[in-house]
Parts: structure tokens; sequence; C-alpha cells
């Protein structure tokens, strides 16, 4: 399709000097539609210039070339240049793209470039509760829509399979295993196991210091610490499998921290080698004071033991060298900001390509709580992600029951309706925000809710179904959507490309729900402006026409956070 902002940009730079790439990301898209499709900010030209912006705008204006079949006018409005862009062809250009199209949107600007995306990472023995929710769906959306625009995505989910908290279940089953049924119920056996240990650990120090023991057995490879730890792993993989069933979640690869344990030792000695690995109190640290961050970064505690960091420095590692990435995405929560801060830093003694430690990229987000406080595993106090998401299917299918008992399939939609619900809530608003955890309102099916997308959608489907065909791209009469509301619609459709690029450009799947809610909000001012099903034809096809655009971009822009459309509701 044209490419409306590089038009503009490339006269302008013929005028201001500027190159037309950079001016091009000046370019906005007005919020009210009266202000023209596309706005330049003279703002940004008026320290070089030194003039004010308004009288930058008006030399600009005067001396463009740019009116004409594609750009109808162009006017000052303060120190914004507005350009308003041909509706008719703009909405010839944008449906006839969807005609062509199957994947609208779809494109090849990744074409040649590795993404690795780092998320979900539950820890192994452990409910999968609600605050892992937010990784494995804000690293899901992002890795369908870098895989949408081109980028050869690598999909990772790293398992917290290792660490002290093993030494701590391996020292409760030693202890209590044969009082617990964890074949039967594995994560919840397991769960009580973990918080009667950690209580024990409170109040004998000893028995703290045999479960760092029992860990420093598990490096060594000893064989009862390695086969109670295999079992404990293979019993929760197929617990969190049901958990990633219900999402649609898929990963390429399951390397959870275990697997770097034979890593560790060569980082370790590529880190002596700078001289800067140096020994404190026993440990082995790397001290980050001259780059501005005071606390170091332990490398190998006093026992001998390694830590999350070796870990994730193994792993940068293995991944510049197996997955040669562009940008290597951790989306974790931001109360592990210092860690990567101290991690990304180090990484750069690993001897490695600058091209992979500048591609480091911490992706942070809020923390859930419950109403009464923040969640621990040690303390009990969770919500399990897999009775969460069985409840949303409940809630939807009761008000399926109520609003439409006829309808076919109910148990399908209901899941769709539920989870969909549970994904576009957390996914609604942006992600570094803190969330409180409230059953009413993650259930709302009223308002910017993904219950609310899905209805629209499944609106669009009911009219196809009326109307009884979709007309040829052939038969539509274009200037018979120039009333505001199919401007708006068009305008939107036009955006969606740019709307999945700002997602990767801020890695924020935010973004593309807001747009989707946006949609959805136009689709129901066109529908209660037109009557869409008419006597005069060529009004009817424009309309029908439109009306297979929406649900069709609505119907992608949901698959790629996840959330499947369901048919009917």
């Amino acid at each position: 399709m044209t490419n409306f902002k590089n038009i503009i940009a490339k006269e302008i730079s013929k005028i201001v000097n500027i190159q037309e790439k950079e001016l091009e990301t000046y370019i906005e898209v007005p919020k009210d539609s009266s202000n023209g499709d596309y706005a330049f900010p003279c703002f940004r030209l008026a320290k070089e210039l030194k003039k004010a912006p308004p009288i930058i705008a008006e030399d600009i204006k005067e001396k463009l070339k740019i009116e004409g079949e594609t750009i109808e006018k162009v006017e000052v409005v303060g120190g914004y240049l507005n350009f308003y862009i041909n509706q008719k062809l703009l909405t010839k250009e944008v449906l006839t793209e969807i005609s062509k199209k199957e994947e609208y949107g779809k494109s090849d600007i990744g074409k040649g470039k590795n993404i690795v995306i780092d998320y979900s990472a539950p820890n192994i023995a452990k409910p999968f509760h609600i605050g892992h929710l937010r990784s494995t769906v804000i690293g899901g959306a992002l890795y369908n829509i870098y895989k949408y625009l081109g980028y050869n995505t690598i999909g990772i989910n790293h398992l917290g399979d290792y660490g002290t908290q093993f030494g701590k279940l391996i020292e409760g089953y030693k202890l209590w295993g044969k009082e617990y049924n964890i074949e039967e119920d594995p994560i919840n056996e397991l769960t009580k196991i973990y918080i009667r240990i950690n209580q024990l650990c409170k109040e004998d120090e000893k028995v703290l210091e045999r479960c760092r023991m029992n860990f420093k057995l598990l490096e060594d490879g000893d064989p009862y610490c390695k086969e109670i730890w295999e079992k404990f792993r293979e019993l929760s993989l197929k617990e969190f499998q049901r958990v990633y069933d219900l999402l649609g979640s898929k990963f390429d690869s399951w390397n959870g921290e275990a697997f770097y344990s034979d890593k560790m030792p060569e980082v370790i000695q590529i880190l002596d080698k700078t001289g800067k690995l140096v020994e404190s109190e026993g440990a082995k640290i790397i001290d980050l004071e001259d780059k501005g961050i005071n606390t170091p970064c332990i490398i190998q505690k006093s026992n001998g033991s390694t830590t999350y960091a070796t870990r994730d420095l193994a792993a940068i590692l293995y991944r510049a060298r197996n997955y040669d990435f562009d940008k290597a995405l951790y989306v974790v929560s931001y109360e592990q900001t210092l860690h990567f801060k101290q991690v990304f830093e180090v990484a750069k003694l690993l001897g490695l390509d600058e091209k992979y430690t500048n591609g480091l990229k911490h992706v942070p987000f809020g923390m859930v709580s419950l109403s009464t406080g923040k969640m621990s595993t040690r303390e009990g106090n969770i919500v399990k992600l897999e009775e969460l998401l069985n409840e949303a299917i409940s809630r939807a299918k009761s008000i399926i029951e109520e609003k439409n008992p006829d309808l076919e399939d109910k148990e399908n939609v209901a899941k769709k309706v539920g989870v969909g619900a549970v994904i576009f809530n957390d996914l609604s608003n942006s992600r570094i925000k803190d969330e409180i955890f409230d059953w009413n309102q993650i259930l709302n099916f009223q308002g910017e809710t993904g219950p609310y997308i899905q209805y629209t959608y499944v609106r669009t489907k009911s009219v196809l179904e009326k109307a009884g065909y979709i007309p040829q791209i052939e038969e539509i009469k274009f200037d018979k959507l120039g009333d505001e509301s199919s401007k708006n619609i068009i305008n939107l459709i036009y955006n969606f490309e740019n709307i999945l690029e700002q997602v990767t450009q801020k890695e924020e799947p935010s973004i593309l729900s807001r747009y989707l809610i946006d949609i959805a909000k136009s689709f129901s001012n066109f529908y209660n402006d037109n009557k869409i099903l008419v006597e005069d034809k060529d009004t009817q096809n424009a309309r029908v026409y439109l009306t297979y655009s929406v649900g069709k971009v609505l119907k992608i822009g949901a698959k790629l956070l996840g959330i499947d459309m369901p048919n009917k509701m």
C-alpha cells in the first residue's frame, strides 16, 4: 500500500534539509480526524531553524508541492501541518489490499533478523499461579507479532528448574515424602512440602544449611538428588501443560536453568581471565560500581554453588552462539530490574560481539497482587492460574446459558470467551502497571474487554450471514464509503501494520489491544449510523465489504494476542 507518511516526509525533506527517514518518525496521526489524517509537528524544527513553530509551518506549506490526487489539502493549525488524504483513494487501497491478502498486515520487515523471547518460566514443583500469567501472555503476544512481521522468532520457556529451592524440596522430601501423595497431585503436595520446609528453615539454621548442601550435591551430579529432581520436573511439566493448552501457549525451547549447569564453568573461566572476578567473603563476584551499579553481581556462592546470574550469563553465551540473535527479550517482572542490569553489564565481559550485548533487553511488567496483599508460594497465598481460567470459562458459560441457551457448541464458545477475557484483561493496559487481581473486574463482560471485541466480531459474521454473500472487490464503488464513520474505520484498518510495528518498537502488546477496542467502537458507530442491507446494491456491496474487512482485522489482531474468536455467541 502507499506509504503516505513517506510521501509527506519526502516532500518536507526537500525544504528543511533533514533526511526523510528521520522526518517520517516525527509524523503523527491526530486523535481528532477533523485535524487531518496526518500531522507534522514543526516544534521539532524550531531550535534548528530558529523560528516559531507556526511560522515554520507557514513557510513549509508555501513551498510544498504536494497537493493533488494523493494529498487533497494541507492546513496549518498552530505549529502543525495537517495533511488530508484523498479518501476515495485510501478506501480503494485498503479494501483492495484486504481482498488480496489472507493475512492482512503481515510483512517481511523482519526478514533475516533473529529474535529470542524468554517468557513464562514458571518454577518447577510450584503452582502455576496468576503471577505467571503476565509473562506468559505478554511474551506470547510479542512472539506472535514479531513472527507475523517476518522475524525469525524463538520462544524460550526458561523454566525455574534449579536453585536452592530444590535443595529445600529435596530435604523436605527426605523428611516427609511418604506422608504426601506426590504421584496423584504433584504440585499441591510439593507446595505443602515447600511451605513446611520453609517454616522449619526459619526455625533451624542447620536445616537451611542442609538444604543449601542438597543443591550443591545436585549441581555435582549426586544420583539420589538428581533422581528426585528429575521426578519433580517431569510431574510439574505435565501439570503446566494443561494450563498452556488452555492458553494456547507454545514454545520452541524448554531449556530451563538446569540446561546450563554444564555450561557455567566456561562462564566462570572467561570472567576469571578478565581479572574482574574477585573473591568477597568466600564468594566470587564482579564489582560494578564503576558502571553505576552499587550491588555486586555474585557469580559463585561461598559453598561453590552458582546463582541465577551465572545461569543467565551461560544462557546468553549459548543463545548468541546458537541463535545468532539480533534482539534477546526477557519478559520478566520489574522486580528483576537490578538483576538484568547486572547480568547485561557482566555479559560485556564474555567476549561476545557488541551486536549481542546491545541486543539484550529486559521487558519488565508490573506485579499481580491480591486485594489482601502480595502473593507468596512460601506462605501458600496464591491464586492458581488453572483454577482462574476454569472459573472464567464457567462464568462465561453461565452468561451464555442465560442469554443464548440454544447456542450450538456452548462449551467451546465458553472456553474462547472465558480465556479470551483473562488474556485481554492482562494485555489491555500498559504492561508496566501493577495489577490488583479482582474476580469481578477480570471477568467483567461489559465495556472495553475481550468479550466486547469477540461480540463485535460475531456481529460482523451475523451481518455477512444475513447478506448471504461477500461481494468481489471489483463490485465495490469506493465513493459509497465517504461518510465519517466509514472513513474512521478505513483509516484504522490502513494503520494496522503500523500498529504491529509500534508493538515491536516498544515491546508493548497493549498498543494492539487498544487498537482493537478502537476498531470495535468504530464499527459500532458505523453499524448505528448506517443501515447495511439496503435497496441500493452499490451501497450495500460497499458496506458489506467494509463489515467483512472489520471482521478480518479483528480476528487477525485477536489471534496475535492469543485470543480465539467464536463465530457465534
